[in-house]
């Protein structure tokens, strides 16, 4: 018997606390951008649980997972796989890259040259490698979660805007609560993940949460609101780059998302509310970077400025 996607998705949920302390809203954020087939940008400091929050939701789901640590000597080849001549069959032998998995954490992306990161965003948006002219699939579900440290930034290669804008969400962990971390404290062990969590759904089970998002209504007047968002970026002093229709349909697709989440089969503006900073504030480029205004700051004031549709 087939089970509800709410269902599904608090066994994933539930599952991922077991090893993840506190952090209720960023589980939310991978589930939400799981279900829209995006990926995510985890921008935060060495030691947040970064690694094992990736790991937990891999092993929660059955699905393969591959750590990248990315670094200058990283080449394209070792992202997508390469071919080479095979003495006995005489013949070009595909070599698959560490791309090739379900769950990808790419650690500290902006460590490595703008040539292997590329390759890296080609696969995210095509879900497919080319090498010497010949395609290979990428696993599904594919979710790419890259990270980068916002404080030490030196040696590094800053994602170019077009690049930031291929991650549906901008997320941080941030620090756990005096309790939360005594907790953490408490319930350490040195097991594995793979070794401490068993999966509760199946990779087929993702796939049809995926197509079942598909069917969750967005109103006109929903869409409107979105649109209104979106524009509010474009002709407001000191925004640069405002929000594109990509990031509208991100926005739409999140909002998606966050309703199936919570048990519904229609958008409301309160999803596209809760949505709006994880899915918009990296796309959004400021004149004056080093100034008092924020994208977070930015977002929030568009939001509350922008008319609230009343009906669904």
């Amino acid at each position: 018997m087939n089970m509800h996607p709410t269902e599904l998705l608090n066994r994933i949920r539930n599952n991922i606390r077991k090893v993840i302390i506190g952090k209720d809203n960023v589980i939310d954020h991978l589930l939400i951008s799981l279900l829209c087939s995006g990926h995510v940008l985890i921008e935060d400091i060495p030691g947040t649980g970064k690694t094992t929050l990736v790991s937990a939701l891999a092993a929660s789901l059955g699905c393969s997972f591959r750590r990248i640590q990315f670094t200058p000597d990283v080449l394209p080849s070792d992202i997508t796989g390469f071919n080479m001549f095979n003495l006995k069959t005489g013949e070009q032998e595909f070599h698959p890259g560490s791309i090739m998995h379900q769950i990808i954490l790419a650690d500290e992306i902006n460590r490595t040259s703008p040539k292997t990161q590329s390759a890296l965003l080609e696969v995210m948006q095509e879900n497919q490698v080319t090498v010497d002219g010949k395609t290979y699939d990428a696993p599904r579900p594919f979710m790419v979660l890259a990270t980068q440290n916002p404080v030490d930034m030196a040696g590094t290669y800053p994602l170019p805007e077009a690049q930031l804008d291929r991650f549906i969400m901008c997320i941080s962990i941030g620090y756990p609560s005096h309790e939360e971390e005594v907790q953490i404290l408490t319930n350490h062990r040195t097991r594995r993940i793979s070794e401490t969590l068993s999966p509760v759904v199946t990779a087929r089970d993702v796939l049809n949460m995926q197509q079942e998002l598909e069917t969750i209504k967005c109103s006109r007047a929903v869409m409107d609101y979105i649109t209104a968002i979106s524009e509010a970026t474009r002709s407001m002093q000191g925004i640069r780059i405002g929000i594109s229709p990509r990031g509208s349909i991100a926005l739409m697709l999140a909002s998606k998302a966050c309703a199936m989440l919570d048990g519904r089969t229609f958008v409301l503006p309160d999803d596209v509310q809760r949505m709006a900073d994880p899915v918009l504030c990296h796309r959004l480029i400021l004149k004056d970077k080093s100034g008092q205004q924020s994208s977070q700051s930015v977002i929030a004031s568009i939001l509350h400025s922008t008319k609230i549709p009343a009906a669904r």
